[in-house]
């Protein structure tokens, strides 16, 4: 008998997912603040932006075992507390070993909680899993997206200090949500053993999901990072321009998740990410024709709506082909995602000083079309409860 409200413990995910959605745009939104409150140099800024995603990769790579062996209660509000441990912080180090260290709680704590609401919202859902989990994404788009709106509204007034530092007494608010909640139980009485991890390397599935995450997250990470310097530096669109074609991208997605998650619930995984393909190549087609350069910022909205769906679509497939292991199994897929956003974004770096920033269609089309190739792959030999009482079955 379920002891827990489905809809409590969904709302429950969405704060925590607004919560990752701010820890991960903070830094950027106030490293100017910071950097020249602390005399710092660029190579000492440089470093904190290297800091926080070690944390979130920490972070995935913990919060799994955990939450399979302990539950999610305690996993949730302890990385509450340390959120917000990490945006006091933020707001009021004087020291840039202190800011280092708090940078690392904030990347850590954002790892556990994308990780774990993500897995949290797989478990209590049954055929609305992608649904659920575009809609649960929705929420970190409202966090990206607000602080930024927020600090550049009231930053000069307040200051960032009180901006950060309110949103740390909120983290600890959310993490007393999370203390007085009736959660799922843990799904295994006993430490995950490691021979059930190794068993992952041979489901060729989901290995083919975790690289299709690899290259989701990297793509979104070379929309979030190069999208201005694209329309700027290649297309020589005014940096208000620029600006909006990034917004546009975060706005597709926002919008198409929602749609998602409100309006298209029972849509078949494979006929949705179908159609999230099509979007993704007329964007991209959009911006190679760039008739007007103008028009090159809708293409990014369009990539946006493309891309939407491929997380909630392979975490829903996750879920449902790991259901007495999910925790684990989104540890594992979410932490070959992070890999690929760091690695493929760092080539990028190395592709754009060398041949130039126009090469970004290049990268992403070729993503795009290996992307294709593996959610092809995923759906023709998928197979539901690959894991049943501990044990893995064809």
């Amino acid at each position: 008998m379920r002891m827990y409200s489905k809809r409590k413990v969904f709302w429950s995910a969405c704060f925590g997912m607004l919560l990752f959605g701010i820890a991960l745009i903070s830094l950027g939104s106030i490293a100017p603040e910071l950097k020249e409150k602390l005399g710092m140099s660029e190579i000492e800024a440089g470093t904190l932006f290297s800091i926080l995603p070690f944390g979130i990769l920490a972070g995935s790579l913990i919060f799994g075992p955990v939450a399979d062996r302990y539950g999610y209660r305690m996993l949730l509000t302890l990385t509450c507390i340390f959120l917000s441990a990490g945006f006091e912080g933020l707001a009021f180090s004087q020291s840039t070993a202190l800011l280092q260290g708090s940078i690392f709680l904030i990347g850590l704590s954002g790892g556990v909680l994308n990780g774990a609401t993500n897995a949290l919202v797989s478990d209590i859902s049954d055929s609305d899993r992608t649904a659920n989990i575009s809609l649960l994404g929705v929420f970190f788009g409202i966090g990206a997206l607000g602080i930024p709106v927020l600090l550049s509204s009231l930053g000069k007034k307040l200051g960032y200090e009180k901006i950060m530092a309110l949103v740390g007494i909120i983290s600890l608010f959310v993490s007393f949500i999370y203390a007085v909640i009736k959660l799922p139980p843990p799904k295994i009485g006993q430490h995950v053993p490691f021979s059930r991890i190794i068993d992952f390397f041979s489901d060729k599935v989901l290995i083919m999901i975790a690289f299709f995450l690899f290259f989701q997250s990297s793509y979104e990470g070379l929309m979030n990072n190069w999208t201005t310097s694209y329309l700027s530096d290649h297309l020589s669109l005014s940096q208000g321009k620029a600006l909006l074609g990034l917004s546009l991208f975060v706005a597709g997605m926002v919008v198409m998740r929602l749609l998602t998650g409100l309006l298209i619930r029972n849509i078949d995984p494979a006929k949705l990410l179908a159609v999230s393909f099509l979007l993704l190549i007329t964007g991209i087609v959009l911006l190679e024709l760039v008739l007007p350069a103008g028009m090159a910022p809708a293409g990014f909205f369009l990539i946006g709506t493309g891309l939407a769906n491929g997380f909630p679509i392979m975490l829903g497939l996750t879920g449902e082909r790991y259901e007495k292991l999910s925790g684990t199994a989104f540890s594992f897929v979410l932490t070959i995602a992070l890999l690929g956003n760091m690695v493929i974004n760092y080539m990028m770096g190395i592709i754009s000083e060398k041949e130039g920033i126009g090469n970004l269609i290049t990268v992403i089309s070729l993503e795009a079309l290996i992307m294709i190739i593996l959610g092809v792959f995923i759906f023709r030999n998928y197979k539901k409860s690959y894991y049943e009482s501990g044990k893995t079955v064809a």
